[in-house]
């Protein structure tokens, strides 16, 4: 292929995207991009167009599931320094997409910026948090945005206010596009206040999940006035293991990698507690990690 030609930033080959995921499960992706600038990620697009090779993006690859045949395509990351900017104007906060989102709460408290808090532990960066519409407790990032910047398959840039994006639960529109930048709506409040925030939402997170061993976060979205969670658990399934792939005894919406689990092992388990809780409830749960080959 000679798509790569041109491109500045890093290009790997057979690269183990087991490495590339929170799970620590899946096989070798084609191709590993981390352009460097958004020139380059044009770049990179334009060519892939051309030669019909697929891209997929990833962020911190906390709710994917790769197959264990890995991925005939290039896999997209925006790690670059250009794509983990930061600023600031009075209560309005523009992030890259490729910043951590722990990263994003800290830099805003330290600016005595409030609403992120409830995204605390979330293992994601803000790319990858907009995409899914990310949220606890409540709350989603979309209550926050007021605009992204992104780049289409054809290599143009555009900007997108809030009214031009449709968000739901754990979905939104943007999937068509690569999400550059957000611009985020936030409240003033002191330090103090936010540290406190902080350090409540981080105590709810590690008293209810289960981040002992590799997992996904909550594998399956929680149906209309319900939580998966709770059904599963009604089903008896805490504990139930397939191969190396677990359903957690603490959050029964989470399973884990016990060391050696294959994407097939959890996708069994997957299939086995859905035909569960439809036979005994009546719901079919939907998955809420994205799942690669």
């Amino acid at each position: 292929m000679n798509w790569q030609r041109g491109l500045k930033g890093r290009v790997k080959a057979q690269e183990s995207l087991s490495r590339r995921t929170t799970f620590k499960i899946g096989g070798l992706a084609e191709f590993f991009v981390e352009p460097r600038d958004s020139a380059d990620l044009k770049l990179l697009i334009l060519a892939a167009k051309s030669s019909k090779v697929p891209i997929l993006v990833i962020g911190a690859g906390s709710n994917i599931l790769v197959s264990d045949r890995g991925v005939k395509a290039i896999v997209l990351r925006l790690n670059a320094t250009l794509f983990k900017r930061i600023s600031y104007s009075r209560n309005v906060m523009e992030a890259g997409s490729g910043l951590m989102l722990g990263h994003l709460i800290l830099a805003a408290g330290n600016h005595g910026l409030s609403g992120l808090e409830f995204l605390a532990g979330i293992p994601g960066t803000v790319g990858g948090a907009l995409a899914m519409n990310a949220g606890a407790w409540g709350r989603s990032i979309s209550d926050l945005v007021e605009k992204v910047r992104v780049m289409d398959y054809n290599g143009t840039t555009k900007t997108l206010g809030r009214k031009d994006i449709k968000f739901a639960y754990r979905r939104c529109s943007l999937t068509g596009y690569i999400i550059l930048s957000a611009r985020l709506k936030l409240v003033k409040k002191t330090k103090k206040e936010i540290n406190e925030n902080i350090k409540k939402f981080l105590g709810y997170r590690r008293n209810t999940q289960d981040t002992s061993l590799p997992n996904a976060g909550c594998i399956f979205k929680n149906p209309p006035a319900n939580s998966a969670g709770r059904l599963i658990d009604l089903c008896g399934l805490k504990g139930k293991r397939i191969g190396g792939a677990c359903v957690s005894q603490r959050h029964a919406n989470f399973i884990l990698n016990q060391g050696n689990a294959s994407a097939g092992d959890v996708l069994k388990l997957m299939r086995l507690i859905r035909k569960r809780v439809k036979d005994k409830f009546k719901v079919t749960l939907e998955p809420e990690i994205k799942i690669w080959g």
